[in-house]
């Protein structure tokens, strides 16, 4: 069915198609399945032009992948792809990642609940989970992340609350902030943020936030000394905390971005509503995710408060354990304000005049993301900005209302 269709498929008989993958869900127009690939899942959704296993057997897995995406080699599970994604030979792209248009990654890339802007581009030998990455223009003015770069996501506390935050949502969706670079044989210790502009040094394992725009991080002089690690014992986590609120509410602003701004570009047919539904499912994963390990924090606290007084005894610091253990005991009123705000719009006075300029450009550049946002002049994008930003100024801002000891003075 799926040769007469249209789809090539040079050698059929070296071609897995399980039988709970939709035919109806893949495209025929030039769609190429080349030798060795495997295609499972009933969400599984394969749109025109989509190329698999150029470079080596590719392995699908209830994937929503767009138009004239590439996936030369290695394993593709629960992710979505917009349109001319490109991804190397040996990629391993696990559940909850979302690539947007014209995002890149080199060969043995590794990803897990990731989200890349478009253009944003990996190197080779990456392994690059739980972050969101921002920044830049265009193909030739892009993000990009050196080859053989980690981001460092488990603790030796045998915890994941360390989502790294690469650029920012309320800016990055507008493609006009300067792109970011993380330099090749380096790595990030999350979970921190990067501003727009800054370069890290290739070498370099980045450990603290970088505010600033346009700086040049050359790193630190290596510390040769050897010191007790008490598992579990946190000696800091204000910073842990701040940092996951932070990038839960970006989360919940680009939510709002795809269902105001994007979901009309989607629309257009019933393939593209199916790589809506897509993304937005990627998303509520994304969240469920991120919620999931900061409860996982939160409920080390008492543990790790015990363990703070042990060792330190009476140089123990009374902030650090009142910010623990306001963190355990306002943990279910930190869980439900993010269920309340899973929905929230932000104002309506500055979202509606924005989704009004947007619906104007498609009537007049037609329905093509990239280049209607890219239209958009500095005031128009700053009001976008504005909106979103306001979602998650509110949601930092309740969050720590219930979390006083960690409002950042």
């Amino acid at each position: 069915m799926l040769i007469r269709k249209g789809v090539k498929i040079p050698m059929p008989q070296t071609v897995l198609i399980a039988d709970d993958v939709v035919l109806d869900r893949i495209a025929g127009e030039g769609v190429v399945i080349y030798p060795g690939c495997r295609i499972f899942g009933e969400k599984t959704l394969i749109m025109p032009g989509a190329k698999l296993g150029h470079d080596g057997p590719v392995t699908v897995e209830d994937c929503q992948i767009g138009t004239d995406v590439e996936l030369k080699g290695g394993v593709f599970q629960r992710s979505v792809f917009l349109e001319k994604v490109t991804m190397g030979y040996g990629a391993q792209v696990r559940a909850g990642c979302i690539l947007e248009e014209e995002a890149k990654g080199g060969h043995t890339v590794g990803l897990k609940q990731t989200i890349l802007f478009p253009f944003v581009t990996l190197g080779s030998l990456i392994n690059f989970c739980d972050c969101l990455m921002a920044g830049g223009t265009s193909r030739t003015n892009h993000s990009e992340v050196g080859s053989s770069y980690i981001h460092f996501n488990y603790t030796p506390n045998q915890d994941k609350a360390t989502p790294t935050l690469i650029g920012d949502v309320p800016r990055g969706v507008m493609l006009n902030q300067p792109p970011i670079f993380l330099g090749g044989q380096g790595g990030i210790v999350g979970p921190v943020r990067v501003e727009y502009g800054t370069v890290i040094a290739a070498g370099v394992v980045h450990r603290k936030d970088a505010f600033g725009k346009g700086k040049l991080l050359l790193g630190h002089a290596p510390v040769n000394r050897a010191t007790m690690h008490y598992p579990g014992m946190y000696r800091n986590v204000k910073y842990r905390v701040i940092n996951n609120i932070n990038y839960i509410a970006n989360l919940m602003a680009l939510k709002q971005w795809y269902i105001g701004v994007r979901s009309p570009f989607f629309k257009t047919d019933s393939m593209g509503e199916m790589l809506y539904a897509g993304v937005l499912e990627k998303l509520e994963m994304a969240l469920n995710e991120r919620i999931k390990r900061f409860k996982t924090l939160a409920e080390k606290m008492p543990e790790s408060a015990a363990e703070y007084r042990k060792v330190m005894k009476t140089k123990a610091d009374d902030t650090i354990l009142r910010q623990k253990q306001a963190l355990f005991d306002r943990w279910q009123d930190l869980e439900a304000l993010f269920t309340r705000y899973r929905g929230y719009e932000g104002d309506a006075s500055r979202r509606e005049p924005f989704l009004e300029k947007i619906a104007n450009l498609i009537k007049e550049k037609g329905c093509n993301y990239l280049p209607v946002i890219r239209s958009l002049d500095k005031t128009w994008s700053a009001k976008g900005t504005k909106w979103l930003q306001g979602i998650v100024d509110t949601i930092n801002q309740e969050a720590f209302e219930l979390l006083p000891s960690y409002k950042v003075k």
